[in-house]
């Protein structure tokens, strides 16, 4: 495991966003595991500039973590919609090769499984983004779930709501379950890079790195992966 603490967001950003370049640069047909939510912005951002200095993306393979249950991949906060204007569409990267759950599948295991397969028929994940959330979760794998899990539906937790919210009208607009990959599903990519910023993410990020391997915070089964980055801020970091 590395610990990489650096000044701030931007900072964050820039790190996370080169070790992705680098990712790219040693293998052009790279299968990249993705994040939505407000941390990884940055990162897309510097990739983007990175395709507008020359960094090709037409090879890439790229599996999103998770999305909403019942938001079409055109509704404005589904995360299809989010990856497509904040990245999909600055890069060169094909269409076809983008893969996102189908929030609203009409038969949600069978979208799971299909999922799970596409990922095994591209060969695995070579590079996985994560953020974390505040109560420790990675992906939508809130606290308690089993480290055996693969893609799921996945009940959210009024805290994860909350922390949503802000993208919604209304705190009630907020779906209450996603198709996110298990943590199995995680665990099971070549290399990992973790980013947290903010002091609100320092707890989550002390019990990842300094608590016990526990279910109870699901970004803590990280200290078990062989090939791990946490790129975190100096306010993310003010607890280790």
């Amino acid at each position: 495991m590395k610990i990489l603490v650096v000044a701030d967001y931007e900072s964050m950003s820039n790190a996370a966003a080169q070790i992705v370049q680098g990712q790219i640069a040693r293998d052009p047909r790279s299968v990249l595991g993705l994040a939505t939510g407000s941390t990884p912005l940055g990162v897309y951002k510097t990739l983007a500039e990175y395709h507008r200095q020359g960094l090709d993306f037409a090879e890439l393979t790229t599996f999103n973590l998770d999305e909403y249950v019942g938001l079409a991949a055109d509704h404005p906060q589904s995360y299809r919609h989010y990856m497509q204007e904040n990245f999909f569409s600055k890069v060169n990267i094909r269409p076809e090769n983008t893969h996102i759950p189908n929030g609203a599948a009409q038969d949600l295991q069978a979208e799971c499984l299909r999922y799970e397969q596409l990922m095994a028929e591209a060969g695995g994940i070579d590079l996985q983004l994560l953020g974390i959330g505040s109560n420790g979760h990675i992906g939508f794998n809130e606290p308690g779930t089993a480290f055996g899990s693969q893609t799921q539906v996945v009940d959210l937790t009024e805290s994860t709501i909350q922390d949503n919210a802000r993208f919604f009208a209304t705190p009630q607009d907020v779906p209450t379950q996603a198709l996110s990959m298990g943590i199995k599903s995680i665990m099971q990519a070549k290399a990992i890079v973790l980013m947290a910023s903010g002091a609100n993410k320092a707890d989550a990020v002390h019990a990842a790195l300094r608590g016990p391997v526990t279910p109870h915070v699901p970004a803590s089964v990280l200290q078990l992966h062989p090939f791990v980055t946490f790129v975190v801020d100096q306010a993310a970091a003010g607890r280790l």
